[in-house]
């Protein structure tokens, strides 16, 4: 393991969870009666998924803007919360959850509190 993900790798873990739990969520979404009323959710799951995963793999390599990167994750982690919130299916929550979580770490992170 290098020391950058050493460093990281509580937030890392948090990425991939939180990435897991976009990607669980947005399938779910897709399987709602009322899909259209899930589009706002489904579209953050997915770019937060997405930010999450490119996230993690900054701070694996120990890349430059690793904590830029994490700072917008940081921002997209917690629209994604505040939007899944909203919802009460249990997938909605649980990635809620994942995503405060992830915010806090990445924010941490992005700040070189870690």
């Amino acid at each position: 393991m290098t020391m950058h993900r050493l460093a990281y790798d509580s937030c890392i873990a948090a990425c991939n969870d939180c990435a897991d739990a976009c990607d669980t969520c947005a399938g779910a979404c897709l399987r709602e009666e009322d899909v259209k009323m899930m589009a706002r959710c489904i579209a953050l799951d997915i770019d937060c998924a997405q930010l999450c995963r490119l996230a993690a793999a900054m701070m694996t390599r120990g890349g430059p803007a690793a904590a830029a990167v994490c700072a917008a994750c940081a921002e997209v982690c917690a629209m994604c919360a505040d939007e899944c919130g909203k919802h009460e299916a249990q997938h909605c929550q649980d990635c809620a959850a994942a995503c405060r979580r992830c915010a806090e770490e990445c924010r941490q992170m992005a700040t070189h509190q870690v």
